[in-house]
């Protein structure tokens, strides 16, 4: 079975996770294709960040425990102690050598599509049946636009989460998405797919980005896969989807894949749940 996952924030990598170690049927186990919400990439301290696909990559690695609980880093530490800013992007040591792994081979002229490829061979994703793609290889960076006392300003979504705690947005601006074009095997994987996921993440700011992908949102109408989508937990979607005019429930959710043949399963489906639809 090849299984399509549009990514989706912590909910997508649980969900990717649960995926690769559901040990019941469908036997062999599925292949699975995780297509990465780039959107929210940065560049810090002269680094270059993509939190989702760094997520995604200690979520899915058999020999990283992922960040929860992870170690002080003494990177960080040392910067904070030096004065670096900015201060609020939370990183591990660990995270610190991916960082400088993906910004030199950008610098030698590799995409973010073989970038992505070698750190998913190093963590041994393609041992579990993973194959991880960023969304696009044109770089693309998500601000948010707040309104202040006299005039409004746009931050980018990582400060927005992380420094400023999710505040109102007047709206989102996507900068280089007018340029984007889906990453080799994207378009492929939706169209190729047995079946596709929309996990429980965020439907705007997080599987939105990807589906604002010229010829994503395309090649989800035109697929014969089965669509299923996880209702995400509303608790802190309220800033983004009050931003886009959308109410914070399950009907107002599903109403942004309407032109989407979805079947819905509720927020705490499991891989078996989903395994089950497809």
């Amino acid at each position: 079975m090849r299984i399509t996952v549009i990514s989706g924030g912590p909910a997508g990598s649980r969900l990717v996770r649960g995926l690769v170690d559901h040990p019941g049927d469908p036997a062999p186990a599925p292949e699975v294709t995780v297509i990465a919400n780039t959107g929210d990439d940065i560049s810090l301290w002269g680094l270059r960040i993509s939190p989702e696909i760094d997520g995604l990559l200690a979520n899915l690695s058999p020999d990283d425990p992922g960040t929860a609980g992870a170690a002080p880093s003494l990177v960080t530490d040392e910067l904070h102690a030096l004065g670096v800013q900015p201060q609020w992007y939370p990183v591990t040591d660990r995270e610190i050598g991916t960082h400088l792994a993906r910004t030199a081979w950008l610098g030698q002229g590799a995409t973010p599509s073989e970038v992505t490829q070698r750190l998913a061979e190093r963590r041994g994703l393609p041992a579990k049946g993973v194959r991880l793609l960023p969304m696009s290889d044109v770089p693309v960076e998500t601000h948010v636009v707040l309104d202040e006392q006299e005039e409004q300003r746009a931050v980018h979504v990582q400060q927005w989460r992380h420094e400023l705690g999710s505040p109102a947005a007047t709206r989102f601006v996507v900068a280089g998405m007018d340029r984007a074009a889906a990453a080799p095997g994207v378009l492929d994987a939706i169209r190729e797919a047995d079946v596709v996921v929309l996990p429980g993440g965020d439907p705007v700011l997080s599987i939105g980005i990807v589906l604002g992908v010229p010829g994503v949102r395309d090649a989800l109408r035109g697929t014969s896969a089965k669509i299923v989508g996880i209702t995400p937990d509303l608790t802190d979607l309220g800033p983004s989807l009050a931003a886009v005019g959308i109410d914070p429930t399950a009907s107002g959710v599903a109403g942004l894949y309407r032109d989407l043949r979805v079947t819905w399963l509720p927020t705490d489906a499991s891989p078996a749940d989903v395994l089950a639809h497809a």
